[in-house]
């Protein structure tokens, strides 16, 4: 079953939430970002939603958030395990005080943690399937054949998601996906929306300034995690044609990740000092606006998106996007409004990049449009859809 768009429904009363994720702020990625998007607008949709997440050592109190105790995953060091008893006992705890329904964000302990609620206290449970995990866990477990970590992601997803009364899916790429592997269990495609005024008044002029990049030089920007699955290393195989074209081109990469000391060196190697830039993590509400709107083109090579935030970010900004057409960013990209899907081949995607960034008629026009479709993905209306689709599970299963 799927449903391309979620019909708003009306407001009936008041819904208590209890969402569970393996993953939130400090910790910076898109599960996080669409967490945190979603929670902000759905208070006014008379949602209220309670949060599980682990603790981290960095402190970062966020509202209405039951942090729990957890510890380093060896292999993947940026995120957490959270101790199942203390998950427990805290999930437990909040669903004796009242909810309604229980949407899992993450399919590890978060998972299992919110379907044993969900069954305890007779809701409903959905989960969001943000990540392609059968392409991203080969990265984080190298001495693995591939073929088996695969096989063993799609048999894991699959049957995480046949255990859910409904699952989220962010692009029809990923809803495509999960039907290949045999999910049965209800699919709805509801991307995350982006507060889309957040990052429509950046002051570029500002961030040059800060950063030591002359005022006329042209940028190509990176906004990410700096995590190999990224697709990085091609983006810098690109330059190497780029900077050809256009000498004076400049590749910024915003963001901090596990891939970082990897890319330095490949930069390093390449001749590229002078032309890839490592600005490092950037404010979402402070810094990355200004980043945004310092650029001339946003350029983007990943193949394992299951939707591409940040893509509506730079759209949101004015900044025409340069991008590879794959899984969950082709339905931001397929409308060509804004953007200029790139060959899927460094030394084409090169060529084509130092071509448009030079060709500043074709940016004007390019920047109208990206912020016109931004405006179709604005966050407070995938939060109406949210909450239309908590109330029909709610009330199918009352």
């Amino acid at each position: 079953m799927v449903r391309t768009m979620l019909t708003p429904t009306r407001r009936t009363r008041f819904l208590r939430v209890l969402m569970i994720s393996d993953v939130y702020f400090p910790r910076i990625n898109g599960v996080s970002t669409s967490i945190e998007t979603f929670r902000a607008d759905l208070v006014a949709e008379g949602i209220q939603v309670r949060l599980i997440a682990p603790d981290y050592p960095e402190r970062h109190d966020t509202p209405a958030t039951w942090r729990v105790p957890s510890r380093r995953i060896p292999f993947d060091p940026e995120d957490r395990l959270m101790h199942w008893q203390p998950l427990k006992h805290t999930a437990n705890h909040l669903a004796t005080e009242g909810i309604d329904l229980i949407h899992v964000q993450t399919p590890f302990a978060a998972h299992y943690a919110g379907t044993r609620t969900a069954r305890r206290h007779k809701v409903p449970v959905l989960a969001t399937y943000h990540t392609h995990f059968e392409e991203y866990i080969a990265h984080y477990l190298p001495a693995l054949p591939r073929p088996w970590l695969r096989a063993a992601a799609r048999r894991i997803a699959t049957g995480q998601c046949n255990d859910l009364n409904a699952v989220v899916v962010p692009s029809r790429a990923m809803h495509d996906t999960l039907t290949g592997y045999g999910v049965t269990a209800p699919l709805h495609v509801l991307p995350t929306g982006i507060p889309v005024h957040s990052f429509a008044s950046g002051n570029g002029v500002a961030f040059r300034s800060r950063h030591g990049i002359p005022t006329e030089r042209p940028v190509a920007l990176f906004v990410g995690r700096v995590a190999h699955e990224k697709n990085i290393t091609f983006l810098i195989d690109a330059m190497i044609t780029a900077v050809k074209i256009q000498p004076n081109l400049l590749l910024v990469i915003a963001g901090e990740g596990p891939a970082l000391p990897t890319l330095r060196r490949q930069a390093t190697a390449a001749g590229l000092d002078g032309n890839v830039r490592f600005v490092g993590y950037l404010d979402r509400q402070t810094e990355l606006p200004d980043c945004y709107a310092a650029a001339d083109v946003f350029a983007f090579a990943s193949r394992t998106e299951t939707q591409g935030l940040v893509l509506l970010e730079a759209m949101a900004a004015g900044l025409p996007v340069f991008a590879l057409a794959e899984m969950g960013t082709r339905d931001i990209l397929d409308a060509e409004r804004g953007a200029v899907i790139a060959p899927n081949d460094p030394v084409a995607f090169g060529n084509g990049l130092a071509i448009m960034i030079g060709n500043r008629y074709q940016l004007d026009t390019l920047s109208a449009e990206a912020r016109d479709h931004a405006l179709e993905w604005a966050a407070p209306a995938r939060a109406r859809q949210l909450a239309g689709l908590y109330r029909s599970l709610v009330a199918s299963t009352t």
